[in-house]
């Protein structure tokens, strides 16, 4: 049987670290990220004997939001459970988590359907050492107790490049609405693949399969495609899937069987007898009277519709919110400006140029130079025809250095246009002059040398030549 005889069925289980000041059941700092370690803890998040816990409110509403974001169901009650489950780097010997209730349910995004989001609690970490010439693992609990949201899809999805999606879009998700900064590389997001293979046509599903491990986008594309190509050639051999849980090694791009899969009972999950169930009633209530923010496909579409620019601009854009806050400073001043409505050029010239340059220094939108006013004055010069593609990107240049008004550069630098053929006619003299195998080369038909000739004289002028009257003056005097 052939490769494309089987069918592969993906879920996703994504875990994001929430943005909250303290953890999710004690008063610590939430501060996972910091250096100095076992320094934001307390008897609670150590587990003392005695210690209660207190759920953090701030967590409950952000997985609120999360669910109103995806068009989820919210529980009007919901309660945490013990999930017996022993980590060496969580105190208490189990987790705090939510199983039978979870705050939301029945969500959907890319059309790919969400089963539940709940809150639980984050592990510590574990760091493995030489003391003393011997090894050792260390732990740090300053992670230990931050609230930790858990999205659970269904296994709708069929690819990996449709997984890839659902963890991008819903990554922007976190960010639009402040709640996780979401950042995979620092551990703040995570994803884990379920994955099994059943040929084209049957309905029943194969073996699941789950990959841990996973860091970065680019990684669970590439352990989705490895499973289904293992999977698959185990089963065009005649052999079975286990149903395991597989760790990612990023190094050797493939997955390496790490223990069997455990099922729900394994977890003998049961109420937390410390905790009382809890309304969300009062938190709903108070999220709308918040407004929810702009969620990214809202901004997608209205950046197209107000701006006039294509997808492809549109998505740079929303991919960074505080990028899109700064260029829709600058478009609305733009329209205003100019009495349009097309702002591709301000978006080629935002995306293309100044991103650039921004990436080659290392800087974030906040450390520009370059008003977003200054941008739009800019731009409107482009598109009035003041300026050469090579006068624009030597001035960009000079207001992302300084910060200065475009204006006062082109009036510092002598920056101008030369369109008229008084100024441009003796340049191109002068360069035929100097070239004189070139101008036999194209009068004997090699087209090329045109090209050599506009170059040398686009020199010449320092770039300030208009290109379209540059070229149409040479052709004329080239005859």
């Amino acid at each position: 049987m052939g490769y494309m005889a089987y069918e592969a069925v993906i879920g996703l289980e994504i875990h994001a670290e929430l943005k909250t000041k303290t953890k999710m059941f004690c008063g610590c700092a939430n501060e996972p990220e910091l250096a100095e370690a076992n320094k934001n803890v307390c008897p609670i998040c150590l587990a003392h004997p005695g210690a209660m816990p207190v759920a953090n409110r701030e967590a409950i509403k952000s997985v609120i939001k999360l669910g109103l974001a995806v068009g989820g169901r919210i529980a009007d009650e919901s309660h945490f459970d013990r999930k017996s489950y022993f980590y060496p780097d969580l105190p208490k010997g189990y987790q705090i988590s939510q199983y039978d209730n979870p705050l939301v349910a029945d969500g959907n995004l890319l059309g790919v359907r969400i089963k539940r989001v709940h809150l639980e609690e984050d592990t510590g970490r574990l760091l493995h050492s030489l003391a003393g010439g011997n090894e050792a693992t260390l732990v740090d609990f300053n992670r230990a107790g931050v609230p930790l949201m858990e999205l659970v899809t269904e296994p709708d999805i069929r690819t990996a490049e449709q997984a890839a999606a659902f963890a991008k879009e819903l990554q922007l998700i976190l960010r639009y609405l402040d709640i996780s900064a979401a950042d995979m590389e620092k551990g703040q997001m995570r994803v884990e693949v379920n994955i099994s293979l059943r040929p084209i046509g049957v309905e029943e599903l194969g073996v699941k399969v789950e990959v841990k491990n996973i860091n970065s986008f680019r990684a669970a594309f590439d352990a989705i495609n490895y499973e289904i190509k293992r999977q698959t050639e185990i089963l065009e051999k005649g052999g079975i899937i286990d149903q395991e849980t597989r760790g990612w090694d990023e190094n050797a791009k493939k997955s390496k069987s790490q223990r069997s899969k455990e099922s729900a009972h394994d977890y003998r999950y049961f109420p937390e007898p410390d905790l009382p169930v809890f309304s969300t009633v009062e938190m709903l209530a108070e999220i709308e009277k918040e407004e929810m923010p702009e969620l990214p496909e809202e901004r997608r579409k209205r950046f197209q519709d107000i701006y006039n620019m294509d997808a492809k601009s549109a998505e740079v854009l929303i991919f960074d919110k505080s990028a899109g806050d700064y260029f829709e400073v600058a478009a609305e001043i733009l329209k205003k400006i100019n009495s349009k409505t097309d702002c591709q050029i301000l978006a080629n010239y935002f995306n293309s140029d100044l991103r650039g340059l921004m990436a080659e220094s290392n800087l974030e939108i906040t450390d520009l130079k370059i008003r977003p006013e200054d941008l739009a004055d800019f731009s409107a010069r482009v598109e009035r025809g003041e300026l050469s593609s090579r006068l624009a990107k030597d001035l960009l240049l000079k207001m992302f250095e300084t910060g200065e008004k475009p204006e006062d550069l082109i009036k510092k630098e002598g920056i101008k246009l030369m369109s008229g053929e008084e100024e441009l006619l003796p340049i191109i003299k002068e360069v035929m002059k100097k070239n004189p195998a070139a101008v036999a080369d194209y009068k004997a038909g090699k087209t090329a040398a045109l090209q050599f000739l506009f170059g040398q004289t686009m020199a010449k002028t320092r770039g300030q030549a208009d290109p379209a009257k540059l070229r149409t003056i040479l052709e004329k005097e080239l005859g």
